[in-house]
């Protein structure tokens, strides 16, 4: 009997390594016709290895990778709040942002496929939840709905249900066109008019309206807090960008440009630098200390949204046209140079409202990117860090189209095992929720209180709160329900 289970050890042992050998010398069809692609007049090398790249990179099956990252039972925010740690953290005894129920450092799968990016396409009738995928795959899957789209279960999505408004903030005379709260603090938020005024508030108990900056002639087309939230940069119509110190209340600098400028962003990791597209067709980047321009370069058409990516060496903007651009930035001397464009295959060309940045999906198993156009189109992208910002559409979702510039945001990841949800405004004076890996009935839920169009939304920090400007100078703080 030892001889049989000896002999029978060594034949599982020899088979064992004939796999194995089978598996290594075994290429994949689309990589190895890719490497015997020549290079044609129109198509350069650098097309050509970012294609290889982007093949040998391909990953198992979703239900796998879905699997392999599990966070140690963290969510999104923990995620976060690791990717933007300062490079000493380990030295710096200060106190842990990450939100209560969601603390603790994020530690990542031991899987080699967990840290590569994937190119795998995703089909539309693919089951989230069940891991089944049909056999037929394609690049990327749409779907069209309306706002008035009614939620497909009967009971909202539980990770997205509200127990109702938390506060309300009326003092705007104008439409309040943009709203954001602080970084890395769950109480600070601010809201820009199209009176030109910027309002401070604190949504602690009670609410209350820190500071009213006054200062620019013309609407608040965009603005953005320094990391420490001391500051605010803001850009606007009347052609000038402000810089203010909220703690006094102040304008500290005013810088005039030549044309009307439409978004502005701090630079995540360089506070000394901010950047502002305009309507010039440009993105310019500024001292923060003196107000002088460091660089700038040019685009195609007016650069209408903006976004830094978490390592501030990508800059995602969106041009009146519907193009979606790369920009690579150097952190220490503010560089900039165009790297990809994805232009939109629509025949009707429509301004780009939103371009919002995330460190990770679990859609995409890496860094993603979301923009929204002012005729509905959403688009959900993969971002490839290592190429520069190269953009892969992963799926699509048609709203019906806007009159109003109306602004999207990307929803907490709240659970491993749920889709990719957004939440956008709507100018039936709704806010909705939509997943982007349904096909069909992509409304989960729905919020009713605003009595005019829904142009801004914004999640805080910690993400129980979610708020909601209109065109009656209306903010809406809403009080997400507690889950398990």
């Amino acid at each position: 009997m030892a001889e049989i289970d000896a002999g029978t050890s060594n034949s599982t042992q020899q088979a064992s390594r004939k796999d194995e050998e089978r598996e290594k010398n075994s290429a994949d069809p689309d990589l190895f016709s890719c490497l015997l692609q020549p290079f044609s007049a129109d198509g350069g090398p650098n097309y050509i290895g970012i294609r290889r790249l982007l093949l040998q990179r391909k990953a198992l099956s979703g239900s796998v990778r879905r699997r392999d990252w599990r966070c140690n039972g963290k969510g999104y925010v923990a995620y976060r709040n690791y990717i933007r740690r300062p490079r000493d953290w380990e030295n710096l005894q200060t106190p842990n942002l990450s939100t209560p129920g969601n603390s603790g450092r994020w530690v990542s799968s031991p899987h080699p496929l967990s840290l590569a990016y994937e190119a795998e396409s995703w089909s539309s009738s693919r089951d989230l939840r069940t891991g089944n995928v049909a056999s037929s795959h394609r690049t990327s899957f749409s779907s069209s709905t309306s706002d008035s789209d009614r939620p497909r279960r009967k009971g909202a999505e539980p990770a997205y249900s509200f127990v109702g408004m938390h506060c309300i903030f009326d003092q705007s005379r104008a439409s309040v066109t943009v709203l954001k709260f602080g970084h890395a603090n769950s109480n600070l938020l601010a809201y820009g008019a199209a009176d030109g005024t910027l309002t401070v508030c604190t949504v602690l108990e009670p609410p209350s309206v820190i500071k009213q900056l006054a200062g620019h002639s013309n609407e608040v087309t965009d603005f953005d807090f320094s990391s420490n939230n001391q500051y605010i940069a803001s850009s606007s119509l009347d052609k000038t960008v402000r810089v203010w110190e909220i703690s006094k209340g102040i304008c500290i600098r005013v810088i005039y440009g030549v044309s009307s400028q439409l978004c502005i962003q701090f630079h995540p990791v360089n506070n000394n630098f901010f950047s502002a597209g305009n309507a010039n067709k440009e993105i310019t980047v500024f001292n923060f200390s003196t107000g002088r321009i460091i660089s700038k370069t040019g685009f195609d058409s007016e650069v209408t949204s903006m976004d830094h990516d978490h390592t501030g060496q990508l800059i995602f903007c969106g041009d009146a046209q519907g193009s979606i651009y790369s920009v690579s930035m150097n952190s220490r001397t503010g560089a900039l140079s165009r790297s990809h464009r994805d232009r939109t295959s629509s025949k009707h060309r429509s301004p780009v409202t939103t371009v919002q940045y995330r460190s990770f999906s679990l859609l995409a198993h890496g860094p993603v990117l979301l923009t929204c156009t002012q005729d509905g189109s959403l688009s959900f992208f993969s971002v490839a860090l290592e190429i520069q910002g190269y953009l892969t559409l992963r799926c699509s979702l048609k709203l019906s189209p806007r009159v109003h510039t109306i602004r999207v945001s990307f929803c907490p990841l709240l659970s491993l095992e749920k889709g990719e949800f957004i939440v956008a405004g709507s100018e039936d004076s709704n806010v909705y929720f939509y997943d982007l890996t349904r096909p069909r009935h992509t409304c989960v839920n729905k919020l009713q209180g605003h009595r005019f169009p829904v142009v801004s939304v914004a999640w805080n920090h910690g993400e129980n709160l979610l708020a909601s400007s209109d065109l009656y100078g209306t903010v809406i703080v809403w009080k997400r329900a507690k889950t398990s």
